[in-house]
């Protein structure tokens, strides 16, 4: 292309640098930058516009005064264009300049593995020996990290073998990137023998070696070579703290920090950014406030990427007002900043947004979330996986069905691909939101199914109360081959549990021990305990306890508790009390637990000594809670609730439901009211439950024949769950209440017939496709089955 066309003209005029101009333009370029397009569009459109203009107007003057056509001077002009990152350009003018040496070459390579375009360096490499121009050290260095990065293993042995073969000088720092190029391919051995062959090995070497045994997981002679080294550089200090912090070795790397301190070693950026992950994850607010304090004093407190881990740090300390004032620091990014996750400017602040949504869900402050969610969608930063995956369990945990099915058509809309992270969060809300049908249904579409995917799905047929699927789904796992881990059997134990399934349980119990060789941990021993609980078989949970030595676990007494309150055994109550008050300070879970199970055997001077006991120690019952999701409007109720506006209306359609539910054998359980008063008082008491309330409201809202779903904070309680069982016989509506630990499902029977229709195909085709996998595998060992 002739460099004076009008093109050109246009391209490197002052007053044509847009961003469309050139993303045109570079559409209409040779082969060369039609590669690099499909890398990502708006990476090139951050890159082309979003840089210094300085490039544009040296080049323009440069051709106007006729001085552009010395190798000095392009090199010069090309060097800037690669400086700024604007690719585009870059490759336009090398592809029109009629003179190139090594150092052209060595630059365009070293500016396309900058911004990520690994294969087009190397097509340009390949076109760089066709010429005849001969590489020098800092153009091996830059195509041997694009073989590292594209994994090319056999290429980058090839130009190491050119190295050795052409007598080309080799200095440190190429032999560091040879060296690299092995441990980052995974030839480990490769590496270890060219670190022997060596002559000048510096510090960056050996960081090199350190960070592949910590890759391999061989912490011990990582810490030993560290430990060797006759000068600690702070690359070499964050190296070996980073992979103790990567491998969980939180005491090891807290003690390394401490030393790289002591050592008068100065702190580097990713030094204060590790520090803070370290903190983060031993919840060590006081400390990180300190290395708050010392990175303040250091003057580099500015930078955006350690705003971001200090974001990160309050966040997972559960401090998120800190935080958020962490956050207001940032400096505002301009509508050009915001085009791309890839702007230098944007990069950080869109992180931040992304820690501050997950911290506000971890948190439990799902409104705060949504708010700073939607400020990132309206202001058109980058959303990522994790941003999404957060916010979609903030959805699940608070049962908000119509916005995780918003979000799901965003994403969906936006052609954004599901990940196994993405597809798990999702199936976790369609289960928590009782809707375990569209839960199987992305299970379905899931094309590749890891641990975490099943896990999912058998955790929610559990959440459910469909053990049996469960269970199903867990064998189905198994025959495609995926191993289970802990969780996974959180999930089936917890299935047995909620279905009883008391055989199934401690068949799966031994399994998990003694065919995956999978160490109980709490939550396994809790679930045993309410299995047995659920089972009546409260004996059995002490032998269980004693037998597995897990007496000092709060959890599992907790449980047990519940049990002896279930089954209304008040001595066992007082004996399991006494045991969980040794173990855990008191709490107003714990002393409701023994007074209410008091209160079922009519013991009411216990329950006043228990009461007693909570008034003196300042504890509370937290007050029970529902809440219903209409048209994008959260409605919540408590006990008795008359802050409502249309309260006058919701109580007299409750009442007047209340004596039709009476006509057709609806009895209130007044026998489970924990309180010393009088029948009828007792029946006023049931009648205005936080759920009922949220029933009748939604009875009066939603058009006949749709879904009611309810979210409660608490258990269900019996009444209400005889209540909502009428209900939905009486109105024929179909009502899916989710509770503290489970849903519960009320189906009136005409909707029953069609729904038990459904299941038995389902299972039919579950069973047919069991048993195709389970054929398959027979057939693989010689034998041959026959449906």
């Amino acid at each position: 292309m002739n460099k004076n066309s009008s093109i050109c003209k246009m391209q490197f005029s002052p007053k044509n640098t847009n961003t469309i101009s050139k993303i045109m333009w570079g559409i209409a370029l040779g082969s060369r930058v039609k590669r690099i397009i499909p890398f990502h569009s708006n990476h090139l459109r951050h890159y082309s516009s979003s840089h210094s203009q300085l490039p544009n107007y040296v080049h323009a003057n440069l051709l106007k005064n006729g001085t552009f056509g010395e190798l000095s001077v392009t090199n010069y002009v090309l060097s800037l264009y690669i400086k700024s990152k604007d690719l585009v350009c870059a490759v336009q003018m090398f592809d029109e300049m009629l003179d190139r040496d090594v150092r052209s070459w060595t630059m365009i390579i070293s500016g396309l593995v900058q911004v990520g375009s690994c294969r087009m360096a190397l097509d340009m490499f390949a076109d760089m020996h066709k010429e005849g121009i001969v590489p020098n050290q800092f153009t091996f260095s830059s195509v041997l990290k694009c073989c590292s990065r594209l994994n090319e293993v056999r290429m980058g042995k090839s130009v190491h073998g050119w190295i050795v073969c052409n007598g080309v000088f080799v200095d440190t720092a190429l032999e560091n990137s040879v060296l690299d190029f092995y441990v980052k391919c995974g030839s480990f051995d490769s590496a270890k023998l060219y670190i022997e062959s060596m002559t000048n090995k510096d510090i960056v070497s050996w960081n090199i070696m350190i960070n592949a045994y910590i890759q391999i997981g061989d912490m011990e002679t990582a810490l030993g070579l560290f430990r060797r080294l006759p000068v600690k550089d702070a690359s070499s200090w964050n190296t070996i703290i980073r992979g103790h912090l990567q491998n969980d070795n939180y005491g090891i790397a807290m003690e390394l920090l401490y030393e790289m301190v002591k050592s008068g070693t100065a702190l580097s950026k990713e030094t204060f950014s590790i520090a803070f992950g370290l903190v983060a994850s031993l919840t060590a607010l006081d400390l990180g406030m300190q290395i708050h304090g010392r990175l303040l004093r250091s003057g580099i407190h500015h930078d955006g990427f350690l705003r971001n881990s200090l974001v990160d740090f309050y966040s997972k300390c559960g401090e998120m007002e800190k935080a958020s004032f962490v956050y207001q620091g940032f400096p505002k990014c301009n509508a050009s900043d915001r085009c791309s996750k890839n702007n230098n400017k944007s990069l950080p602040h869109s992180f931040s947004q992304s820690s501050m949504v997950t911290g506000y869900v971890q948190n439990g402050k799902l409104q705060e979330a949504l708010k700073m969610f939607t400020t990132m969608v309206t202001d058109r930063f980058e959303v990522d996986k994790f941003t999404l995956t957060s916010i979609v369990t903030g959805c699940a945990n608070a049962g908000l069905l119509e916005l995780g099915q918003l979000i799901h058509a965003q994403i969906v809309k936006a052609g954004q691909p599901f990940d196994i992270f993405l597809s798990s969060s999702m199936i976790d809300m369609y289960a928590k939101c009782g809707e375990l049908d569209d839960a199987w249904s992305i299970f379905r579409e899931t094309k590749v199914r890891n641990t975490v995917l099943w896990t999912s799905v058998i955790s929610g047929y559990g959440l459910h109360g469909r053990g049996r699927d469960a269970i199903q789904m867990f064998n189905w796992m198994l025959a495609e081959g995926i191993k289970p881990n802990e969780i996974s059997f959180v999930g089936l134990l917890t299935a047995c549990s909620h279905a009883g399934l008391l055989n199934e349980g401690i068949h799966y119990f031994m399994v998990m021990k003694e065919e995956f060789g999978i160490k109980p941990q709490v939550e396994h021993f809790t679930c045993m305990v309410d299995l047995f609980g659920r089972s009546g078989r409260l004996d059995d949970i002490k032998d269980f306890i004693s037998k597995n030595k897990i007496s000092n676990v709060a959890s599992v007494w907790r449980s047990f508790l519940s049990s002896c309150r279930i089954h209304r055994n008040i001595e066992m109550a007082k004996w399991v009390s006494d045991k969980l008050f040794e173990l855990e300070p008191p709490t107003a879970g714990s002393y409701i637990l023994l007074s209410n199970t008091c209160a079922s055997g009519d013991k009411w001077d216990d329950v006043a000594q228990v009461r007693g006991l909570m008034k003196d120690m300042g504890l509370m019952k937290h007050p029970g809670q529902s809440w219903i999701q209409l048209k994008n409007q959260v409605h919540s109720f408590v006990m008795g609730d008359r802050s409502h506006p249309e309260e006058a209306a919701i109580y007299s359609y409750l009442n007047e439901l209340i004596q039709r539910l009476k006509e057709i054998g609806y009895l209130t359980e007044a026998n489970i009211v924990m309180q010393d008063v009088e029948e009828e008082q007792k029946e006023l008491l049931l009648a205005f439950h936080s759920e009922k309330i949220a029933i009748a409201y939604a009875l009066m809202k939603t058009s006949t024949g749709s879904p009611i779903r309810i979210m409660k904070n608490l258990r269900v309680c019996t009444d209400c769950h005889s209540f909502m069982k009428c209900t939905s016989l009486l109105l024929e509506r179909e009502i899916v209440v989710r509770d503290l630990r489970r849903f519960h499902h009320f189906i009136s029977s005409t909707v029953t017939v069609l729904v038990e229709i459904i299941g038995k195909v389902r299972m039919i085709y579950n069973a047919c496709e069991l048993f195709h996998k389970v054929s398959q595998y027979l057939e693989t060992c010689g034998f041959y089955c026959h449906q």
